[in-house]
């Protein structure tokens, strides 16, 4: 849904990704990360109330803040009828964090549970079940705590999708990604730019992580809108044997064998 890097763009809300499977007789509907101007591009793909759960890589603005948005829709949308809670999942401290980007000081007049009471906040494991996908994840290299998340859908047919969150090279990422169908890798540096380490990848450094770990394809994300998307994918190509991707709003791809 949303691929611009650090914040939203002027083709691109920030980064948010919707990830669907079937589950007991319907469609199951995860959202990872729902950075700002993602969630009325919801709308674009279903109903917003068909979201199963919501999962956070991480607490930055860029990739968390419309979660505010989702709740106005849910409190607001249907007069005196809200819809019904979801689980959140996210790093430590993400109840907190959604609270204090929604609250204001002095604020009156709203009345009700608030926000931090909407949503089944969940903690990150090293492994849990959401829906009908078995989700792993690690603990990468960012400035605050920041997860990258391998989503494997149950069942022999089912494929196995990588997110990198944000993060810079590391060898957890590597990890996590081996043998996937699909790595989605933020690739935000530049390699002739001299940025600092610990903090984002470069499509070389995406590309090398995909290489390292056998994915079958990946796709090149979280890439903002002061640089040149072709420009990062043609430092991208030469490192991956397979196929290499950017990311577009409204881009789909199928993981797996379904």
């Amino acid at each position: 849904m949303g691929c611009s890097g650090s914040t939203s763009g002027p083709t691109s809300p920030a980064s948010s990704y919707l990830v669907q499977a079937p589950h007991e007789g319907r469609t199951f509907t995860l959202v990872l990360d729902l950075g700002p101007g993602a969630f009325g591009h919801l709308y674009h793909y279903l109903d917003p109330q068909q979201v199963d759960a919501i999962a956070l890589s991480h607490l930055h603005p860029d990739h968390c803040l419309d979660v505010c948005g989702f709740y106005v829709a849910a409190r607001y949308s249907r007069p005196g009828h809200p819809w019904p809670g979801i689980p959140l999942y996210g790093p430590d401290g993400t109840r907190e964090r959604i609270r204090t980007a929604y609250q204001v000081a002095g604020a009156v007049g709203e009345g009700g549970p608030g926000i931090d009471a909407h949503f089944g906040f969940r903690s990150w494991q090293p492994e849990q079940q959401i829906g009908p996908f078995r989700v792993s994840t690690a603990l990468v290299d960012h400035p605050v705590p920041a997860y990258a998340v391998r989503v494997r859908e149950d069942g022999a047919d089912g494929g196995t999708l990588v997110y990198s969150g944000d993060t810079g090279p590391c060898a957890a990422l590597v990890e996590l990604a081996r043998g996937a169908d699909l790595l989605l890798a933020e690739a935000a540096f530049r390699e002739a730019d001299g940025q600092p380490g610990g903090l984002h990848l470069t499509g070389r450094q995406a590309a090398e992580a995909a290489q390292a770990a056998r994915a079958a394809g990946l796709v090149l994300t979280h890439i903002p809108p002061w640089h040149d998307p072709g420009a990062t994918l043609a430092e991208a190509q030469p490192h991956f044997d397979g196929p290499v991707t950017l990311a577009t709003p409204g881009a789909r791809f199928r993981v797996g064998a379904r």
